[in-house]
């Protein structure tokens, strides 16, 4: 990365939330849609709308604790599909809405994120719509591995011959038109698992989004998208990345890291169970230490004992088992970072999102780790949500409805699905869409 000036390592100026941000033009698609956010530590699923103003309204809501879902991929089918299953159907009875597909969050198979510049010949000639099909698709072929899937081929920018910083092309004329996309592809196996297991729930893939730009569209105001934010979003089994500049998504990566490894490490260092040391972590964590932590005592059901044998610990005993995990998780976050190569491009402002980042202190603990700005980012108000559920832990969530209705997305008019589904695992995808 490139050399910054430091600068204060947090900041506390209130920030408006998306909802009371200025609505951003794009087209809105009104559905409904039906989103489901399948997690390491949860599986919520929601189907929802946009009004005419852009505001998103919830029209059914359900959760249920993760199961069979480790590190953001299933290892269980019969339990995940059963977890799915409650959360589904929650949702729908409240929507009196049967689902016949989704939207996803894509965290399975290690997803990875790169950057190509394609030239396309136009030969003089205006561009039109299947030029940038095109270009689409040939990025596509370029980042194409074996074992792996391209699930978004994002078009950045554009250039028509010298002209450059073009957000639309057609109609323009030019010799050769030249295209920045941003691929992300994963690991076609653990992709090819998800989609049975969504099949033996009866619900087809409307669509996959990557996990950190649903969290960025739920808690990012427009401004941060423009002049460059990195969003953090710390998940049970996994903590995200992405890197938003100039409106668009430039970079995404994922940690095999999260909230869950801090409740184990407090479950192994106390001697409690894994439920007890959720609790600790809820009730008394915090990654920063204070001279009263020695004396004030907390009390510790030890594994193993009996109900009532409570031992009496410390809490500077709880903020030592929980400080060195956050500690490697901003690391690995500040690694990925300088290896993305964006140099200012990422900006100077971060944001956390997802459950993990409301334990104590670690808004300050991020700042001083990656020397940026950094403010705590709950996503905007989604109408008829509970209160419970408008909360950075269901940002994917609401991200994931955000995208289904148009946000994030450019060229909505363009049809890009043709260039999407090819090789084995399109025709599967196809099948599966097709079985009904």
């Amino acid at each position: 990365m490139n050399s910054m000036t430091r600068r204060p390592p947090a900041f506390d100026t209130p920030v408006k939330p998306p909802a009371e941000d200025a609505p951003r033009a794009r087209k809105v698609r009104s559905g409904p849609f039906g989103v489901l956010d399948i997690g390491s530590s949860k599986i919520a699923c929601m189907i929802g709308r946009a009004e005419s103003d852009g505001r998103l309204r919830s029209l059914g809501f359900g959760w249920q604790r993760s199961q069979g879902i480790k590190s953001g991929g299933i290892v269980d089918l019969d339990a995940a599909e059963r977890a799915i299953r409650a959360a589904v159907g929650t949702a729908e009875e409240l929507a009196d809405t049967r689902l016949k597909s989704v939207y996803v969050n894509l965290s399975c198979g290690q997803p990875e994120s790169r950057l190509f510049n394609v030239q396309w010949p136009v030969d003089g000639r205006a561009v039109t719509a299947d030029d940038i099909k095109r270009v689409v698709r040939e990025a596509r072929t370029r980042a194409a591995a074996e074992g792996r899937a391209t699930i978004h081929a994002l078009p950045l920018s554009f250039a028509t011959d010298e002209t450059q910083g073009i957000t639309d092309p057609r109609g323009l004329f030019c010799d050769t038109l030249t295209a920045q996309l941003h691929v992300i592809d994963s690991g076609s196996t653990a992709l090819r698992t998800l989609s049975a297991c969504l099949s033996r729930c009866e619900l087809d893939i409307a669509g996959l989004i990557s996990a950190p730009l649903a969290s960025g569209l739920a808690v990012l105001v427009g401004d941060e998208r423009e002049l460059g934010t990195t969003v953090i979003d710390m998940g049970g089994g996994t903590t995200t990345i992405a890197v938003f500049s100039e409106g668009q998504v430039l970079h995404t990566a994922q940690i095999p890291v999260g909230g869950n490894h801090v409740t184990t490490d407090i479950a192994q260092g106390l001697s409690t169970s894994i439920a007890h040391a959720e609790r600790l972590k809820a009730l008394y964590g915090n990654c920063h230490s204070s001279p009263d932590d020695s004396r004030e005592l907390l009390p510790v059901p030890m594994v193993g004992e009996a109900e009532h044998q409570i031992a009496q610990m410390p809490r500077s005993h709880l903020i030592a088992c929980i400080r060195p995990r956050l500690e490697e998780i901003f690391e690995l976050v500040k690694d990925q970072l300088e290896t993305a190569g964006l140099g200012r491009a990422g900006g100077v402002r971060v944001v956390l999102t997802g459950g993990a980042s409301q334990l104590g202190g670690v808004r300050e603990l991020a700042a001083q780790i990656l020397d940026r700005h950094v403010r705590l980012g709950r996503p905007g108000a989604v109408i008829g949500l509970p209160d419970s559920a408008n909360s950075p832990n269901f940002a994917t969530l609401i991200g994931l409805l955000a995208f289904a209705t148009g946000d994030g997305q450019s060229m909505q008019d363009i049809d890009f699905n043709t260039e999407r589904y090819r090789g084995w695992f399109g025709r599967f995808v196809d099948f599966l869409k097709n079985r009904v």
